[in-house]
C-alpha cells in the first residue's frame, strides 16, 4: 500500500471514530470528541471536512450527527439534481449545435470551389504548394518576380519548364528588368525562352506572384516584405481578380528581345522615367518610389528631375498638371501642339 493510501485510510478511520464518539455521546461537542480520541488539529480539521463531505454532519453544527441512511438518500438525491442540471445543459447545448449545423452554417458558408483563402507562413508549405502544381497545372500558369530567381532554384525551374512544355502549358515570366543586368539570370531567361516561356520585362513589378489555371493563386501578405507570409488563394471568384492585375501589368511589360527598343516610349520618356512620373502623379513618396524601381533615392531625384526637364517644368506640380494634359498619365499620348 502507498503512503498516501495509508494516509487516506487512517485518515478516514479517524472520522468514523469522531462519528462513532458522537453517535455514543449526545450533546458532546466536535472537539470533545477529537480530544477523547488524541487527534492534532490537523488530524481534527481532516476528519471535520470528510465528515461534512459525506453529509454525516452539518457545515455549520458539527455536533448534529445525521443517521448513514439518511446521509445516503441525501448524497444519492444532490447528485440526481446535478445530474439533471448536467442533462439539461447538454440538451441546451445540442439544440444550439444542431441550429448551427442546419440553416445558419449552410446560409454562412461559402462553397470550397468558389473561394478557399488561407494564410501560410511555413516556407516548406509553400515550396510544397509551388512543387505540386508541376502536376495539377492544365493550361496555363503565370509567374510575377520583383527580383532574380535564386541560383539553386534555376535547374529546377528549367525542369519543371520542360514538363509543362511537354504537356502544352502556357507559361508566362514577367521580371523587373534589372533583373536581366544579372549574367547568370540572362542566362536563364533565354533557357526559359527556348523552352517555349514567354518572357517580359518591367520596370516596377509590383509584388512575387503565381496563378495557375484561373483557380490558384500565391502571392505574399506584403508585398514589399519578401519574408513575410504568404497568401493561398483558390477558386475563380478570387483568381480571377489576381489574373486581371497580372495581365494589366502584362501588357505594359515590354517582351523578351524587345526591352532595349521598348526603352523609350516614344514621347522623350524612358519607361522607368515613366513610372516614376506615374507614381509621382499617384502621390506616391520618393522612398516608397525607390523600393518600387529598386533603385536610390538619388536615382529618384534624377529620374524626376530628367521628366522635367523633359517636359519643361519647373516643378514637380507642374510636371503632373503637363503630363496630365499630355495624356502620360493615362496611355494616350496627345499631340505636343502648342
Amino acid at each position: 500500500m502507498s503512503r498516501n493510501a495509508a494516509v487516506a485510510r487512517a485518515g478516514s478511520e479517524q472520522a468514523l471514530a469522531v462519528y462513532q464518539e458522537l453517535r455514543t455521546r449526545p450533546g458532546a461537542t466536535f472537539d470533545e470528541a477529537a480530544d477523547r480520541l488524541d487527534l492534532s488539529a490537523e488530524e481534527r480539521e481532516r476528519c471535520r471536512d470528510e465528515l461534512v463531505s459525506l453529509g454525516l454532519t452539518a457545515p455549520q453544527d458539527p455536533v448534529a450527527v445525521v443517521d448513514p441512511d439518511v446521509a445516503l438518500l441525501r448524497l444519492l438525491r444532490r447528485e440526481r439534481d446535478r445530474l439533471q442540471e448536467r442533462l439539461a445543459a447538454t440538451s441546451r447545448a445540442h439544440t444550439a449545435l444542431e441550429a448551427l449545423a442546419g440553416p445558419f452554417l449552410r446560409a454562412g458558408a461559402t462553397p470550397r470551389g468558389e473561394i478557399e483563402v488561407e494564410i501560410v507562413d511555413d516556407p516548406h508549405r509553400i515550396r510544397r504548394s509551388l512543387a505540386d502544381l508541376t502536376d495539377s497545372v492544365r493550361t496555363a500558369v503565370h509567374f510575377m518576380h520583383t527580383g532574380s530567381v535564386r541560383r539553386e532554384e534555376l535547374p529546377g525551374e528549367l525542369a519543371q519548364d520542360r514538363l509543362w512544355a511537354e504537356r502544352g502549358v502556357r507559361v508566362r515570366a514577367m521580371y523587373s528588368r534589372r533583373a536581366a543586368s544579372v549574367p547568370e539570370t540572362a542566362q536563364h531567361l533565354e533557357e526559359r525562352a527556348a523552352l517555349g516561356v514567354e518572357v517580359r520585362f518591367a520596370s516596377v513589378v509590383p509584388m512575387n506572384m503565381v496563378l495557375a489555371d484561373e483557380n490558384f493563386a500565391l502571392l505574399p501578405t506584403d508585398p514589399h516584405d519578401l519574408s513575410s507570409a504568404a497568401i493561398l488563394a483558390r477558386g475563380p471568384g478570387l483568381v480571377r481578380s489576381y489574373l486581371a492585375l497580372y495581365e494589366y501589368c502584362w501588357t505594359a511589360a515590354a517582351p523578351y528581345g524587345e526591352e532595349e527598343a521598348a526603352e523609350k516610349g516614344g514621347d522623350g520618356l524612358s519607361e522607368q522615367q515613366r513610372a516614376a512620373l506615374l507614381m509621382l502623379a499617384s502621390g506616391i513618396k520618393d522612398e516608397q518610389i525607390a523600393r518600387n524601381l529598386g533603385v536610390s533615392l538619388r536615382t529618384v531625384s534624377r529620374l524626376l528631375s530628367e521628366v522635367m526637364h523633359e517636359l519643361g517644368a519647373a516643378s514637380r506640380f507642374e510636371a503632373g498638371v503637363k503630363a496630365s494634359r499630355l495624356g502620360l498619365l493615362d496611355g494616350e499620348v496627345a499631340e505636343r501642339g502648342a
